[in-house]
């Protein structure tokens, strides 16, 4: 009851008195319990700043405590709710370390993922955090399977999969465009194997045609009958699965060039 009513007196001080020089004596107060309290006065009101700075004094006091735990989780839960996912990323971590059996454990294993969701960079970038984060929310799915949040978590997965998809694709097009042939077809290739229900499915179809015919007139007289028919191939593939693609005009075209040159080949 006495702690209560020192609590209410601080925070009539805090709406009455010069915020700062109030919060200054808090810090400087060795009554950690006191802390504490107002610690949390200052998350529910959304004062993550003040609430960060008395959480980092308080947190070698009460470990392996109660109180050591709603510190940890809310210190990441501040972190997170100022943007700053690298660092909120950090403490859900350390939480779910700290204090494997809280049962904000599967919530901070989630939110853990999610930040590092938060930093993955668009496709053209370097993808290591795509694929970091890939891995924590696969491994979220594996250990909590029938949490409220495995739907979100496969939404989140499949958005980060679509991203590599994005990267390997951005990466064929670059060789395709560079006319580096092998490269651009090896690459095409690996993607289908890799991503087969990919959306540019059918525009790769149709561009490894024209690679295959251009890999053809560029190639040995040797090389150029079994480039010359991978470019039909690849157009007969196009048409069986998409025959009203609008990339089908285009490879056809070329496949019936390569048509004719396999006609002068003996």
């Amino acid at each position: 009851m006495f702690h209560r009513r020192l609590i209410l007196g601080i925070l009539f001080l805090l709406t009455c008195c010069t915020s700062c020089n109030v919060f200054t004596r808090i810090l400087k107060s060795t009554d950690n319990d006191l802390k504490y309290e107002v610690a949390m006065d200052y998350y529910d009101r959304k004062d993550y700043n003040k609430a960060l700075q008395l959480f980092d004094l308080l947190q070698n006091t009460f470990r392996n405590t109660p109180k050591g735990e709603f510190i940890a989780y809310r210190t990441a839960m501040c972190y997170y709710l100022t943007n700053d996912f690298e660092i909120a990323g950090y403490y859900f971590n350390k939480f779910i370390n700290g204090y494997p059996f809280s049962k904000d454990a599967e919530l901070a294993a989630f939110m853990n993922a999610y930040c590092t969701y938060m930093t993955s960079p668009i496709s053209s970038l370097d993808q290591e955090n795509t694929k970091k984060a890939i891995t924590q929310f696969e491994n979220f799915i594996e250990q909590y399977p029938q949490s409220d949040s495995l739907a979100r978590a496969q939404e989140l997965l499949n958005d980060l999969n679509s991203k590599l998809e994005e990267k390997d694709y951005d990466i064929c097009m670059l060789y395709y465009r560079m006319s580096n042939y092998n490269a651009a077809i090896t690459s095409f290739e690996n993607l289908l194997k890799k991503y087969p229900n990919t959306k540019h499915r059918e525009e790769i179809l149709s561009e490894m045609a024209i690679t295959y015919y251009d890999y053809a007139e560029n190639s040995i007289p040797e090389k150029q009958k079994e480039r010359y028919e991978a470019c039909i191939e690849r157009c007969n593939t196009l048409t069986y699965l998409f025959p009203d693609s609008p990339y089908l005009k285009k490879a056809q075209a070329v496949a019936n060039k390569a048509r004719k040159k396999l006609e002068n080949i003996h």
